[in-house]
Formats: structure tokens, sequence, C-alpha cells
């Protein structure tokens, strides 16, 4: 060793150990500066090329354009970040803060990157803000990955424009359609009962005849009417002589709700004696609270809707299905309630007894209206909640405010204690435009930072779409959800209000918008 130190090498020769520097355009100008070449230096014009694509500016840009590989680019410039969440899944639009583009997949969030507990969503936001356009755009991205959809209550028929656009009619029930859902279906479970062996039989009857207990108990409740213990065991004994399973049947008989009133107005002695009544008369005095509620239910607004046998059948191998219950908003939100019990039990039902082993995303828009029933509508919901990873499926939670599960009840009521909970058993919240005192609510909900706050009162606000994607204990993401413009055609909620009233509409007299009043004859 000679003891002198190592020459420094220049940023050329570095570059030429490690990769060769990018050619350069034949009879490009040398510097004629003395000393180290400079490799980075400007190519083109300070305004750029006057040419699409090449960057030009009208003014002059004091910036220079340099030339790196890839493999440079990371120690040259190190405070580039990149977005936290992986990609895969759908595409739903862009990071604002990192710039990239941002994906979601809760199924894999779940199992193979553990961000987060379980797949289910739940999303708040003023109304215009874009909360409907962000959930069809979820739902259509995904099915690009096999997961089919299940709209458990269109409330608005905010859904079907994407449904008519993929080829596929939703099934509308209220005024005008023939449709009819008979909320005790056997669904799946009537064509696979004879193939099941005794113990699966006797296991899955089990968990149908439960559900069904839970949903006329619920549909009691909303009522007025609490049910008793008492009542419950009664409904579950009835259901399971109308059924046919004590009578050795080989194949299950056709259930519904007239069935079930019917049992209890008329009951024979093998009912009442099974039961452990007295005589006929208690049963029927004991009983009769109840019998009122299904009977009113029967005749009530939703009458013919679900006591009737089921008239249509899901084709399950498209990608999405909905019950359009647009309909039934003339006869108020009670029947809009009633009908989103029913439909939730019923389409749980169905995709419990779906054994292919899919993915299915639940849409449950204005979930709100359906727990406003009672303690077993807010117990339904809790219960599909916490099922969703072991019945592999995405529960979507769509409302406007925090305030919402807890307009279920009285304060401190234990529905009200059940819906505030419902919302750790959804690791992924979808926060969009909100009020100051809104946003407040949120902030205390969801243990917010200021920061996090702040973005859905200001940045959120301003512009459709955006949104803060708060995945459970992680960082919140500023995400603004892009649409293409066939998307945007599809998704407009706001169509209604653009379109001009027809002739008919002022025949009263009356001046209809957008609408010159017509000259005496």
């Amino acid at each position: 060793m000679n003891g002198r130190l190592p020459q420094e090498r220049s940023a050329a020769q570095l570059l030429s150990d490690f990769g060769a520097p990018p050619a350069t355009k034949p009879g490009a100008r040398r510097s004629r500066r003395s000393g180290p070449e400079r490799i980075n230096r400007p190519i083109a014009p300070r305004r750029g090329r006057a040419r699409p694509g090449e960057g030009w500016a009208p003014v002059e840009a004091p910036m220079a354009v340099y030339q790196a590989a890839t493999s440079e680019i990371g120690g040259l410039f190190p405070l580039l970040a990149a977005n936290g969440i992986p990609a895969v899944g759908a595409r739903i639009g862009y990071d604002t803060l990192s710039g990239g583009a941002f994906y979601a997949h809760p199924i894999e969030w779940v199992t193979r990157y553990r961000l987060c507990a379980n797949p289910n969503i739940v999303i708040f936001g003023e109304p215009g803000r874009g909360k409907s356009s962000t959930v069809v755009a979820i739902l259509l991205r995904m099915m690009l990955f096999g997961i089919k959809t299940l709209i458990s209550g269109d409330v608005k028929g905010e859904y079907t424009p994407m449904l008519r656009a993929l080829g596929i009619t939703p099934i509308a029930l209220g005024r005008g359609s023939s449709a009819r859902l008979n909320a005790l279906d056997l669904g799946p479970l009537r064509s696979r009962w004879g193939t099941w062996a005794v113990s699966r039989q006797r296991e899955e009857l089990a968990g149908v005849l439960g559900r069904w207990t839970k949903l006329l108990v619920a549909l009691a409740e909303a009522q007025g009417y609490r049910p008793t213990v008492t009542d419950e065991a009664v409904l579950s004994t009835v259901l399971r002589r109308l059924v046919g399973v004590d009578d050795g049947y080989t194949q299950l008989r056709t259930v519904t709700i007239p069935d079930v009133q019917r049992e209890l107005t008329e009951p024979d002695d093998a009912l009442w004696t099974t039961t452990r009544f007295a005589d006929r008369r208690q049963f029927l005095d004991t009983l009769r609270p109840i019998t009122d509620a299904l009977g009113n239910l029967i005749n009530g607004p939703l009458a013919g809707l679900f006591d009737q046998e089921t008239n249509f059948t899901l084709d399950w191998d498209a990608p999405v299905q909905s019950m359009d219950l647009s309909l039934l908003r003339s006869r108020g939100d009670q029947a809009i309630a009633v009908a989103l019990t029913c439909l939730g039990s019923w389409s749980s039902m169905v995709t419990d007894l779906q054994d292919d082993g899919e993915i299915r995303i639940v849409v449950r828009d204005e979930v709100w209206r359906q727990m406003r029933l009672g303690l077993r509508a807010v117990q339904a919901v809790d219960s599909d909640l916490r099922l969703s990873r072991a019945e592999r499926k995405i529960q979507i939670l769509v409302m406007h405010k925090p305030s919402d599960p807890l307009s279920v009840g009285a304060a401190g009521s234990q529905e009200v204690a059940i819906a505030k909970d419902l919302l750790a058993l959804c690791s992924t919240r979808i926060l969009f435009g909100q009020s100051t005192r809104v946003a407040d609510e949120l902030a205390e909900d969801f243990a917010l930072s200021e920061r996090e706050q702040q973005v859905t009162t200001g940045w959120a606000m301003e512009r459709t779409g955006r949104a803060l994607w708060k995945i459970e204990n992680h960082p919140g993401y500023k995400v603004q959800t892009v649409l293409s413009r066939t998307e945007r055609q599809i998704f407009d909620t706001n169509a209604q209000l653009r379109t001009r009233p027809r002739e008919s509409a002022a025949t009263d007299g009356s001046i209809g918008l957008n609408r010159q009043p017509r000259r005496p004859r």
C-alpha cells in the first residue's frame, strides 16, 4: 500500500460504473466550461418544445429537465412518497397526497395484507357528495375480479341505471309491479334438501327457522308490540309444523306470513297442547298481540308484497341483482323499513345457502330506516356484520351522518347501544363532505385527527367524489373518485332534476318549471 487516499470519483464515473449513462443526441453541444462534465444538463428549451406532450409553456419556466435511469431516481429524489395501500382490487381514483392510483379490495386487505379486521364498509356523506357514484364504481369494478353483488333494497332507484346498462332488469316491488317476494321463502334450501344427509338437513333447517322467527318477531315489533320469549317459542313451533319437517316429509312445504297468522288465530288442540297452554282460550289471549301485529302487516300498506309466494327467480350467475323499492315511497317510511327488513332476512338466507364459495357484496342503502323498527331489526344487522368474514361477504352500509343509527330508539336504550357499536364492525370508513357539526361527531366516533377532520369539512366539500378513506387505525387517505364519461352518465343521480316536465304536468292551470304560460285564445 502506498498510503495515499483513493481519488474521488465524479458523478459521470459513478454512473458509468453502475450503469451506462443515457445516450445523448448526436451533434449535441458540449459544455465549454472547464472542469468535470455535467451529466444532468437541460436538453429542452426553457419553454419546452411546442409539440403535444412535450411540456410546452407560454412563459419561460425557471426549471431544468434532467435524464436519469429509474434505478437512480430514488436516490436523486428521496422525498417522493408512495401510496401505502397495495395496488390490488378495484381502481377507485387517485390519492391526492401522493398522486398515485388508489385501489380497494376489502377482502385482500383482511386476508393478505392484514390492514383491517373485517371487510365491511360504512359510508357517510351529505346528499350530492358522490356516495352513490363511489358505491356503484366499487361494485362495477369489483366485477372484473368475479365478485358479485346483491343490492338488498334500492330505496331511491339509484342503482337501476347500472343494472340496465349491464342488460339486467332489476326486481321492482311496489306500485304497478307484479313481482312478489315471500319473506319466508325457502330459496335454495328446497332444491338441495334431498341431497343432504339428515344431520345436514337438521343443521340448515334450524338456521332457517331461527332466521324466520327473528324476522316475524321484528315485524311484530315494528307494529309497536314487544314480543316475549313465549311468542318466539310458539312461532318456532308453528313454523316447524307448517314446513312439514315433523311429518316425515321428504320435501319441504312453502310457508307464507298469512299461513303463520292463520295458525295463530285458528289453533288446533295439538298446537296449544304442545306449547303447554292450559286451554285454547289461554293460547288465543296470550298470542293475541303478535297475531294482530302480523295481521296488520298482511292487511296494511304492504299487503300483497310479502305475503304471497315468490313469483320470480334470481339469476345467481348474473354479476349483480337488485331489489328496487323506489315504487314504495308513496306508502310511507314504515312500509320501506318493513320492506328492508324482509329483504335483509331473505337476502341473508339465500346468500348463506350459496355454497359456490364466491365472494359477494351486499349493499344496504339507508340501513337506518330498517333499524328504526326496533331491537330485533338492529340485532339482525349486527349479526350480518359479525358473520361477514365467515360468509365471505362485504357488507356496505350507506348513511348520511353518524346520528342516523342513534335514532333507532331512546337515549340509553339497548337499541342505541348496539347501533353505536355497528360502526366498530366496519373497518373501512369512507367519509365524504360534511358540515362542521357532523364532522365533530365523525371525529369523536372514528378518532379522527384535527387535520383529517378538516379534510371532511374543507377539501371534501370542494368537489364531488372527494372522500377521506379511513382504514381502521391507519392514517386517512384523501381520495378523488374518477369516473369515465360512460360512468358519469350511468351514475348521474341528478338527472331527474334536469329533466324538463312533460306537457301534462301543468294541465291543472299551474305553470311548470322552465315553461312559459300559454296565451289565452
